[in-house]
């Protein structure tokens, strides 16, 4: 009898490709990521971690516990390591965004969570970072799309209707987060 261990990563993966090719898709989907089918998956890229994920985290009505721990790991604090739960919410509005701009391409991931002494050193650089930032509460992303605009992903995300989204056209990169509905940028 031969046993084979399986990283917990690998498991995911392997449940993922077979997900995407066995899940049934739903037209008539509610909410802002209607359309979407049984299926939630977000794809990105972090440079500075020199990182990728393709995860579904979200299957029929549920989201994947370890995928979204998966997910919360990959959008960590770069600078120290910390780790803190990404609240779903912030992944299905990037997920419905991504869905709306029509692209493969990857997200490139610039700033998921972010401890407090990351942000207070941030702070510290530029007006533009709040002092109760969101992405200490690891409900928001700063993200780019490198084949759309900067004007592109903000009307995406702003589509959803659902949390803040701001646009930083001199930094080439759009917040989404999941609080109130809003947005601000230019």
């Amino acid at each position: 009898m031969t046993t084979t261990t399986f990283s917990r990563r690998a498991l995911l993966r392997a449940f993922a490709a077979t997900a995407v090719t066995a899940a049934p898709m739903m037209a008539n989907a509610t909410g802002f990521l209607r359309g979407a089918g049984d299926v939630r998956r977000i794809t990105m890229y972090n440079g500075r971690a020199g990182e990728s994920i393709d995860m579904i985290y979200w299957i029929e009505g549920d989201y994947i516990a370890p995928a979204l721990e998966e997910i919360s790991f990959f959008m960590r604090d770069w600078r120290n390591n910390q780790v803190h739960t990404i609240d779903p919410r912030t992944i299905d509005i990037m997920t419905a965004a991504h869905r709306l701009l029509e692209t493969s391409e990857p997200y490139m991931l610039l700033s998921g969570y972010r401890s407090p002494e990351t942000n207070a050193m941030l702070r510290s650089r530029s007006s533009g970072v709040a002092r109760n930032s969101l992405h200490m509460q690891g409900e928001a992303a700063d993200l780019r799309v490198n084949s759309r605009s900067v004007n592109q992903i903000f009307n995406a995300a702003r589509a959803c209707n659902a949390g803040g989204v701001g646009r930083y056209s001199r930094s080439n990169f759009v917040h989404m987060d999941c609080g109130p509905v809003r947005s601000w940028g230019g």
